[in-house]
């Protein structure tokens, strides 16, 4: 039998999608997955959906020594779950599960701080770890199963193919800074920047929060005459990326105006800027599609949020554009890649 392409000739978005094919339709077209059975809130007695998500972090691809303790390991990993739940539309997490692969040369000490660190970040969003498992291997790993809850309610759930043509692309903060502390971490050349510049974007790649703040504010401010209808994702791999799934998903076309691009103001000045803002990636913030008025509500409550584009009809030129000229935004040949 041939062997056919490889993982990397595939990319991350075929392989997902010749994996559905072994799943119930539409279960890998999301952040993460729902749980058809509900269950009951112990608390106050409402119905309750599941989400679960797992996500892998392998050394060397996803973090490194180089460039973070174990600690911010942990906690990186834990965010990164954590912000799939969120943009599946939880308010929080219920916990987590590990799976743990390491040399056997691996300092106990390692394992400590990245375990410290996960659950300092999974304990503040009302989360527990679970349980799991651990192996030998030639690399470290991480594999982990995070579990939230959808309450029912005035809210619901967020899916990537909900979005409609009209409606407003909006992201929820500033994206580029992650990839600048990358830089500094890294030592690629730079102009000069102050300390404190500097130690803000060192902080935003190493310790990204997950946005259940701006779930709870996207159901405070629906307006009462809209049902629930949200499109979204996360942005760990570039506002850009999120975009384009969205767009995928609900058919339609993503226009970016390049006058609203969510630049961090860190990166006033850099060469950089605009393809760091829009593919530089690890930023965890939300991409929404929402109907206008309800995009207009959220932005005026959540500090930070701004409209970003919107949502048209298909188009020729691809599921990414400037909205102003119409020409495609290319994908550069740096963005990151699970299997290049």
């Amino acid at each position: 039998m041939p062997e056919g392409p490889t993982l990397s000739e595939l990319g991350e978005t075929e392989l997902i999608r010749r994996l559905g094919a072994f799943a119930p339709v539409g279960q890998f077209g999301d952040d993460a997955a729902l749980l058809g059975a509900a269950l009951l809130d112990p608390a106050g007695g409402a119905d309750l959906q599941l989400v679960v998500n797992t996500d892998v972090l392998v050394e060397d691809v996803h973090f490194s020594a180089a460039t973070m303790g174990a600690r911010d390991v942990g906690w990186r990993a834990a965010a990164a779950n954590l912000s799939d739940l969120a943009a599946m539309g939880c308010c929080d997490a219920v916990g987590l599960t590990v799976g743990l692969v390491a040399p056997g040369d691996t300092p106990w000490a390692w394992v400590e701080q990245a375990y410290a660190g996960l659950t300092e970040l999974l304990g503040a969003h009302g989360g527990v770890l679970l349980g799991g498992d651990c192996s030998g291997g030639r690399q470290r790993l991480l594999a982990i199963t995070a579990i939230g809850r959808l309450a029912g309610g005035p809210g619901g759930p967020i899916r990537r193919g909900d979005a409609r043509p009209g409606d407003q692309l909006v992201c929820t903060g500033a994206h580029g800074l992650s990839r600048l502390g990358l830089a500094v971490l890294r030592g690629e050349a730079l102009p000069a920047l102050a300390p404190a510049v500097q130690e803000r974007a060192i902080s935003a790649h190493r310790r990204p929060v997950p946005r259940f703040d701006a779930v709870a504010a996207l159901g405070a401010s629906r307006p009462e005459a809209l049902t629930w209808r949200v499109a979204g994702c996360d942005s760990s791999d570039g506002l850009a990326a999120a975009a384009s799934c969205l767009a995928l998903a609900s058919g339609c076309t993503a226009l970016i105006d390049c006058r609203s691009l969510p630049l961090a103001p860190e990166l006033a000045g850099l060469a950089t800027a605009e393809d760091w803002c829009l593919w530089g990636g690890e930023d965890f913030e939300l991409v929404l599609a929402l109907e206008p008025t309800w995009a207009a509500a959220l932005v005026e409550q959540l500090p930070g949020s701004r409209c970003i584009g919107r949502m048209g009809v298909p188009q020729s030129e691809g599921p990414l554009v400037w909205s102003d000229g119409g020409e495609a935004i290319p994908t550069p040949s740096a963005s990151f890649q699970h299997f290049g």
